[in-house]
């Protein structure tokens, strides 16, 4: 954050100093002291397991030099007294990144939503992007209402490009998003299952992501998946410009010719007449449409060439940590840990692509956790999982934990009889198990939403640890 007194903060989230109005802020806005807090701002937000306001001391000792709180407290700092400090940071981030557009500071704010992808499209852009120009992007999923407040106030003076990943688990989530980070460009991947339970049905997934078509002007820009016959139909919505991205033969910015390797993916991008080839180092045939749609939002930014933006694709070295992250061991095993989140269009995706990573040599393991929120469907999407699985040709399939058990029940249904399907209690069970059957040339997945925690049981099997 640019420096900024206590007065104008107070101004801007509409609170009430107490202490010094002209103490100046100019360090990071954090939410958790145990985060870097030198010459910064400690916002107090109450947790559902902790409360904010008992950590403005730990903040002050960090460097913190300001607080947001909704009570005065007996520490040695100035603050700003709020009602609600959730809504003190939404305000605080809409009128900092005000200030910076009225500035020209900040050039254009990207927002990229989907039931998946966004993470993945997030991290492809920003490094395309910042080709051009210094740009920020969220360092990890800060999709909700209290990471992507957190995202804007990390600009700089010399931040000309923000993009955004906006998330929902209600309809009204993202329009509450763009109220604080108004797009000039708004791109939406897919419309899927993630959160069905929580949204009551596919359908009004889709309202709820054409917030986002909503939210931009009619001299902006919309990035629509054509080969989404949901998001598709967002371009009523809108009007503003709408480029299309897919495979389609209508989309301005196509993928095709897609190839699996275990490096990562290979295939053609081609725009305005122009194709070129691309190698992806990440894996996953679904990650070409999410680098056709930054490619598409690049261009609408910046003007690149496809050439330039082919090049810089090619560049990004890997995805994020827990997403189709590959994970070489020495003993020959590659770990593939995608268990930072899961649902029905994700794990399908996830299991095809490991899949197609068999070869000589080569076993393919799948280490499958439950997928959370999908309510009275759940059952029979775990189902669809199993069998699919199965359908694959998948050599071992672990299913771990209660909530995996449909997926297990449904492989051995459709005809994994011989121990090819296994459940087993918890991720202890699950790396005793695989320590005693893995071996060299074998290519593991690891995959369930993350309340169940196989992240962690991904990085385990890294090290070589299994049954240790």
């Amino acid at each position: 954050m640019i420096a900024r007194d206590a007065a104008t903060i107070a101004e801007w989230t509409r609170g009430t100093v107490v202490g010094d109005a002209t103490m100046v802020a100019s360090g990071p806005v954090q939410t958790d002291s145990r985060e870097p807090l030198a010459g910064g701002v400690f916002v107090a937000k109450r947790g559902e397991e902790a409360d904010g306001h008992d950590f403005v001391e730990a903040a002050r000792a960090a460097g913190a030099v300001l607080a947001i709180v909704e009570h005065p407290v007996d520490v040695d700092i100035t603050q700003v007294v709020v009602p609600d400090a959730v809504t003190a940071l939404a305000d605080l981030a809409r009128n900092y990144l005000a200030f910076m557009r009225a500035t020209g500071e900040v050039e254009r704010v990207i927002a990229i939503t989907g039931s998946v992808g966004k993470t993945t499209t997030k991290h492809l852009l920003g490094h395309v992007l910042a080709t051009v120009a210094p740009t920020l992007w969220p360092e990890k999923s800060f999709n909700n209402e209290v990471g992507l407040p957190l995202t804007v106030m990390r600009i700089e003076a010399d931040t000309k490009y923000v993009v955004l990943e906006m998330g929902a688990s209600h309809i009204g989530d993202i329009a509450a998003l763009t109220s604080i980070a108004p797009p000039d460009v708004g791109c939406v991947l897919c419309v899927g299952m993630a959160h069905a339970g929580e949204f009551g049905g596919v359908e009004n997934i889709a309202v709820a992501k054409r917030e986002m078509v909503e939210a931009v002007s009619s001299n902006g820009f919309v990035v629509l998946n054509r080969d989404d016959e949901r998001v598709a139909s967002m371009a009523e919505a809108t009007d503003a410009t709408v480029v299309w991205f897919g495979s389609h033969p209508e989309a301005n910015v196509r993928f095709g010719d897609v190839e699996s390797t275990p490096g990562g993916i290979r295939f053609s991008l081609s725009s305005g007449g122009d194709s070129r080839p691309v190698s992806l180092r990440l894996l996953g045939e679904h990650n070409a449409s999410n680098a056709a749609a930054a490619a598409a939002c690049a261009i609408v930014v910046t003007g690149l060439g496809l050439g330039e933006v082919a090049h810089a694709l090619e560049a990004v070295e890997s995805g994020e940590r827990w997403r189709m992250q590959v994970m070489p061991r020495q003993d020959g095993v590659t770990i593939i840990n995608d268990a930072y989140n899961a649902n029905p269009t994700s794990m399908a995706a996830a299991l095809r692509t490991l899949a197609g990573l068999r070869g000589p040599g080569h076993r393919v393991v799948a280490v499958l956790g439950g997928m959370a929120e999908l309510g009275e469907i759940s059952n029979d999407e775990h189902d669809k999982i199993g069998r699919l699985a199965v359908r694959l040709g998948i050599d071992q399939l672990v299913c771990v934990g209660a909530p995996a058990m449909p997926i297990h029940l449904a492989a051995s249904q459709e005809g994994s009889w011989g121990g090819e399907s296994v459940i087993v209690p918890d991720a202890a069970a699950a790396s005793a198990m695989l320590s005693d059957y893995l071996r060299s040339g074998d290519i593991v997945l690891v995959k369930s939403s993350m309340t169940y925690g196989l992240r962690f049981l991904g990085d385990l099997l890294a090290t070589g640890g299994a049954g240790e």
